[in-house]
């Protein structure tokens, strides 16, 4: 398999066979305007500069266009937001303007939830349980096992499956999303997932290598659960990967000015700049 880095392209769109369709996911534009699927070319104003301060690169990855955000423990720090003063954001728009965007690195929706936007799976921010491990039985993607868990204290991440983090998790982490179902389980694509079926939408998902580094990526157009298995295990090399959400999927990366808006939104994933950077 082959990657062909796309240093200026397909800064891109979004899309959960879980939620109702809603809106489409649209990306904002480096000059403000709003677009819709197909994505289109960079808009000249994109510059190398802004590649080379985001965290995020466009890839081509067998002719899907794919965004791939590195988190380094070094470099980020990574949390968990779901609103503030009793509210939920509900989108990447909200969280943005209550949040000096100087400091992100980049956010992107990070677990299933009800219609209310309240977690459907365990949740964890600023060290607070707001939801418990769900290990029910159940149908859609969530309940596809085996699911689990994204979690994290100081600076030390993974991703692992639900049964495994309830074995072996003692303490609670200072973040921790649930979602399902696993990509990738101790190196293994999981068992239920085909090479490339015929389930395509804009996906998100995230991943941890053995050199403990975060790997967050969301397609720029329709993939399918084995293709973006593939990306972690062959490409990435990452051992564990979890599906966050499709359909809803959506990016904030400040450096470039994307900002994609849709259909209502639930947990995100905030990863910070360290005050180094």
């Amino acid at each position: 398999m082959r990657i062909t880095i796309a240093a200026l392209a397909l800064l891109a769109l979004t899309a959960c066979e879980a939620q109702p369709e809603g809106e489409p996911v649209a990306r904002a534009r480096i000059d403000g305007q709003a677009q819709v699927d197909p994505t289109p070319d960079p808009t000249p104003t994109e510059t190398l500069a802004s590649q080379v301060e985001s965290a995020c690169r466009s890839i081509i990855f067998e002719d899907t266009p794919v965004t791939h955000c590195l988190a380094v423990p070094a470099r980020h720090s990574i949390s968990m937001a779901l609103g503030r003063d009793g509210k939920f954001y509900r989108s990447l728009t909200d969280f943005a303007a209550a949040t000096d965007a100087q400091t992100i690195a980049f956010a992107m929706n990070a677990g299933m939830f009800d219609d209310d936007g309240e977690p459907i799976g365990y949740f964890v921010e600023d060290s607070e349980r707001l939801h418990p491990l769900n290990t029910a039985d159940g149908e859609g993607n969530f309940h596809m096992n085996p699911n689990g868990v994204f979690y994290g204290t100081d600076g030390e991440w993974a991703v692992r499956a639900t049964d495994w983090f309830l074995e072996n998790v003692t303490e609670r982490p200072q973040f921790g999303t649930q979602s399902g179902p696993m990509l990738v389980v101790d190196g293994k694509i999981h068992p239920e997932i085909t090479r490339d079926g015929p389930s395509k939408f804009v996906r998100n998902a995230v991943g941890v290598d053995d050199e403990g580094r975060a790997h967050f990526v969301i397609s720029n157009a329709p993939i399918s659960f084995g293709k973006l298995a593939r990306f972690y295990k062959d490409e990435l090399h990452v051992k564990n990967a979890l599906y966050l959400d499709g359909n809803v999927s959506q990016l904030w990366n400040p450096a470039t000015e994307r900002l994609d808006t849709g259909a209502p939104i639930g947990p995100i994933v905030v990863v910070r700049k360290k005050a180094s950077e």
